[in-house]
């Protein structure tokens, strides 16, 4: 690579002329790298995804629309529907929660606290469900007390939606504490100084401001809620028709080699992936101040 950087010299009455050139490098490097680029997006992503579409639809439309009419395969998006309606919401408020502890409060332990919500993304989601294995199964911890008062958790839903949060609950506060530190507390004091209670500064100064990053930490969470195999693997038990959500129903539908069924039910996921691609393109190009201040920091 070559720099062709001009040099700045000084102007007869002392002040520095502005350069003449910048940093440049030669055309055949930037076709090459924008080629090398998108090869790269065309073999482990645009590919991948034509195969998902093209193996679900090579049966015809009806095949492919018959893989979703099959109870099992009902019961799996239900299970997944309802598991995101519950783990996303509980990510919502704690990540709010969270984020304003963090953002507008000096505490003792705020690091620990800090540290405790980036704990998902360090842990593979496999030992996260393993250790819900040793905590709430039949010979876990509480195992003996959940089983006195029949009380299920490990192979039923309690299992998966608690395997979720756990994974996703990092999304919604890691997104808001950057964009509210950035945004301060001024606002609010004034809020308060004019009158205010706790809870109407929030609603009308600081829930407006952060509204955008808020709806884009949703939108992540959603989608890794609805897509995560690993923990909910491990806690679900795989019984068809009661805990496999739609990543396990593809699984369990490849394993018996009806790839139609599975590549169809991949496509919905792969469907789903797309649309909240889109949506979130479309909040950085409208909101790309707003988001990017609560993304500088990750």
């Amino acid at each position: 690579m070559s720099d062709a950087v001009a040099s700045l010299p000084d102007s007869p009455d002392g002040t520095i002329r502005p350069a003449q050139s910048v940093v440049t490098e030669r055309p055949w490097i930037r076709w090459l790298l924008i080629a090398v680029a998108l090869t790269f997006l065309a073999l482990f992503l645009v590919l991948p995804l034509i195969t998902v579409f093209a193996q679900a639809l090579a049966k015809g439309w009806g095949a492919y629309l018959a893989a979703f009419t099959e109870p099992d395969a009902q019961s799996a998006i239900r299970l997944t529907l309802t598991v995101a309606a519950i783990a996303v919401p509980f990510n919502l408020v704690f990540g709010v929660a969270a984020a304003w502890a963090i953002a507008k409060f000096e505490f003792r332990g705020k690091n620990l606290l800090v540290t405790l919500i980036d704990l998902p993304f360090s842990v593979s989601p496999v030992v996260s469900g393993l250790i819900y294995v040793l905590v709430f199964g039949s010979r876990g911890l509480f195992g003996p007390v959940l089983l006195e008062h029949d009380i299920q958790i490990i192979f039923a839903v309690p299992g998966i939606v608690l395997a979720t949060v756990f994974v996703t609950f990092p999304f919604v506060a890691r997104q808001l504490i950057p964009l509210m530190q950035e945004q301060g507390t001024t606002e609010e004091e004034a809020a308060l100084t004019l009158g205010a209670s706790g809870w109407h500064a929030f609603r009308t100064v600081t829930l407006p401001n952060i509204r955008w990053g808020l709806l884009y930490a949703v939108l992540l969470c959603n989608a890794r809620a609805m897509g995560e195999f690993g923990a909910v693997s491990v806690v679900s038990g795989h019984i068809r028709g009661l805990t496999n959500t739609l990543p396990l129903h593809v699984e369990i539908l490849y394993n018996e080699y009806n790839f139609v069924a599975s590549f169809a039910v991949a496509s919905l996921l792969a469907g789903l992936a797309l649309v909240t691609l889109v949506i979130k393109s479309l909040l950085e190009w409208r909101y790309a101040d707003d988001i990017a201040a609560g993304t500088r920091r990750h």
